[in-house]
């Protein structure tokens, strides 16, 4: 099974549609080992204080959190992104995790060049790998995409678009 280091953007992504069947964050947590930094844990405690979409898409990945493998990780003081990214990247590169899940899509170039022999993916990307091995279907991906965009508001970002017509096919 690959390991999946996530970031908690992404977890509160797939955690927003965790209440529709299928749930695109247990097929993630069944498809993949997923590790989480410390740190990460600690943003979803957060954001589930939350009584907004969010809170409970952080709820939902709270309430799975026996599947998730939690480790700590020294943080690279120099690294500007916030402690959950910069956790998440320290620890996909300690691992050699074949994919790290990140959301944050205004710093995807900083994130994937230091990332060593890991594969960044956001949640997009990871609905459409879902759809190519038949564990969602395209129209189920595209409602979720939607559902997430709406929530996260990404409808104006080219790269969500870019994934959305990538699932719209021909």
């Amino acid at each position: 099974m690959s390991r999946l280091v996530a970031d908690a953007s992404a977890l509160v992504s797939l955690g927003i549609v965790a209440d529709n069947e299928p749930d695109p964050l247990s097929l993630c947590l069944t498809q993949y080992e997923v590790v989480v930094p410390t740190a990460v844990m600690e943003e979803l405690t957060e954001i589930a204080s939350y009584d907004d979409i969010h809170g409970r898409g952080a709820t939902a990945v709270l309430d799975q959190s026996q599947i998730l493998e939690t480790r700590s990780v020294d943080l690279d003081a120099e690294f500007p992104l916030d402690d959950g990214e910069n956790a998440a990247v320290t620890l996909a590169n300690d691992i050699d995790a074949t994919l790290l899940l990140c959301d944050e899509f205004n710093q995807l170039g900083l994130i994937h060049a230091s990332l060593a022999n890991t594969r960044l993916v956001t949640t997009p990307t990871l609905l459409s790998v879902l759809v190519r091995t038949d564990q969602l279907s395209v129209a189920d991906a595209r409602l979720f995409l939607d559902a997430i965009s709406d929530a996260r508001s990404w409808a104006a970002n080219s790269y969500v678009q870019r994934a959305r017509s990538l699932l719209e096919g021909p």
